[in-house]
């Protein structure tokens, strides 16, 4: 059912705990199913995101795209984490089954409400960054997976 690299993640998740004076936090979560990720940033001064953790509740499935999440933008730029899809988290963990898609699709509204409180401390507008939604549930019927 689950990938080896789903499951590595989940029993040995990276990245776990949060950062103090984060650059940029992020809180998303999903009424629906009850999971909530929280993503933390801590970006220098050239735009590198030199540090992710998060702190996620949810399932095996929402620790593991949590955890691959933050393996995908550590030591990218800003732009280069907004690159980063449910898609691409789905594929680094070799797939996910369609009832837990949901988890990767969080993963990435929380990279993007993390960097969205990034731009908005530092007064900056990151180029495709929308404001985050904070149940990913609203309007799900809509999103392509």
């Amino acid at each position: 059912m689950y990938s080896e690299k789903v499951m590595d993640h989940f029993q040995n998740p990276r990245n776990v705990g949060e950062i103090e004076d984060a650059s940029g936090v992020g809180t998303v979560g999903n009424a629906k199913c009850g999971d909530i990720m929280r993503m933390y940033l801590d970006i220098d001064d050239s735009g590198i995101i030199q540090e992710c953790k998060f702190k996620t509740f949810g399932c095996g499935a929402a620790v593991a795209t949590s955890s691959m999440a933050t393996e995908l933008v550590k030591g990218k730029t800003v732009q280069e984490a907004m690159t980063v899809t449910n898609k691409a988290v789905m594929e680094a963990l070799d797939g996910l089954p369609p009832v837990k898609v949901h988890c990767s699709l969080l993963a990435e509204e929380a990279i993007h409400a993390a960097l969205w409180d990034y731009a908005q401390k530092n007064g900056i507008q990151i180029e495709g960054l929308k404001p985050p939604k904070s149940d990913i549930s609203e309007g799900e019927e809509e999103e392509e997976y």
